[in-house]
């Protein structure tokens, strides 16, 4: 994934609300050797912190897996807790204080194979022991279309996992573990998150990027079609009290809106036009106590900088009052990730 700095300098905001807190509660960490010539093949705790120090009041973040620094060795299940172990110690470099009054990586969701039922236990134990005072929950993507076109999750989703007999078994392993689950799928799927949260009320779950409106392939001009099938389905899923929103991630490519192939990136304006409806709809039916921002960074770098991106959401944010606006930029995560910022 290229990322063109140079490009994203080209639109340069003042920043809205620069003292108003905020956790993002969605970001990755990654190196990768192979594509180092790339730019944004690395983003590391330097790149995050470059971004997260551009004018926005960002006290905590929360890191999201991405497959980065799994073990090399042992049983292929336990390899996912490299990444924790990783995380975890970037954690404590912040937590340090050196680097500022942020709290990187204060909460941390990473990877454990559902498909192995309950024999998930032990990764999740693993998990737990790497990061105790950190871990929060997992992030089992389940992405999936059948077209070609559209690529699916890294974990190599089939169709129908969330209602699979024995990836359930292993979801009914978090709740008892104190554990949260990301919700990360296409849009057609969204009533199949709807139907595991029925299935598991006492598991929180976390809905991921609006649950990914495609925009390419088989979807590309469909975008008002696709919106009003998804505003029905994103308002039952809204119905299961144990489900909160997380309300970014739809400036990546997949998402359709091409921000990337224009001679300048977005402002803040442009992105509450285009997408705007998404936000307000979501809120709407979740309420902002049930919402938190997100950034989805280095991914959605692809199309947009960090403080044009918070820019609009905090001209999105304008229409609330002054605690949803709190919830929304910093409570919701705080509770749903019981943070300490």
């Amino acid at each position: 994934m290229a990322i063109n700095t140079d490009w994203l300098a080209l639109v340069d905001e003042a920043i809205i609300e620069p003292d108003r807190p905020i956790i993002d509660p969605h970001h990755h960490l990654w190196d990768r050797p192979a594509v180092k010539a790339l730019p944004g093949s690395r983003y590391l705790l330097d790149e995050l912190l470059a971004d997260t120090g551009s004018g926005h009041n960002i006290v905590a973040t929360v890191f999201i897996e991405c497959g980065v620094m799994y073990r090399a060795d042992g049983p292929e299940a336990l390899r996912p807790v490299g990444e924790t172990e990783f995380v975890n110690g970037v954690a404590a470099m912040t937590a340090s204080g050196d680097y500022g009054p942020i709290r990187a990586c204060a909460g941390i969701v990473s990877l454990a194979d559902l498909n192995l039922g309950k024999a998930v236990n032990e990764v999740l134990e693993a998990h737990q022991n790497a990061a105790p005072a950190r871990f929060r929950g997992i992030r089992h993507a389940a992405g999936f279309d059948p077209d070609d076109r559209v690529r699916n999750s890294h974990t190599n989703p089939f169709p129908g996992r969330l209602s699979d007999p024995v990836f359930r078994e292993g979801f009914a392993c978090l709740a008892p573990r104190g554990l949260t689950f990301e919700a990360w799928a296409y849009h057609h799927q969204v009533p199949e998150v709807t139907a595991l949260a029925r299935a598991f009320p006492d598991t929180t779950i976390i809905a991921d990027h609006f649950i990914g409106p495609v925009g390419i392939g088989p979807y590309a001009g469909k975008r008002e079609d696709i919106f009003e099938v998804w505003k029905d389905d994103f308002t039952e899923l809204a119905s299961c009290p144990n489900v909160v929103a997380k309300l970014g991630g739809i400036n990546m490519s997949i998402n359709g809106f091409d921000w990337h192939k224009r001679d300048l990136p977005p402002t803040a304006q442009e992105l509450v036009a285009a997408t705007g409806d998404w936000y307000a709809h979501a809120i709407d039916c979740f309420g902002p106590d049930r919402c938190m921002f997100e950034s989805n960074f280095p991914v959605d770098k692809l199309s947009v900088s960090y403080p044009v991106l918070w820019n609009a959401f905090k001209l999105i944010a304008a229409a609330y009052s002054e605690q949803e606006r709190q919830d929304l930029f910093h409570d919701t995560a705080k509770r749903v990730y019981r943070l300490d910022v």
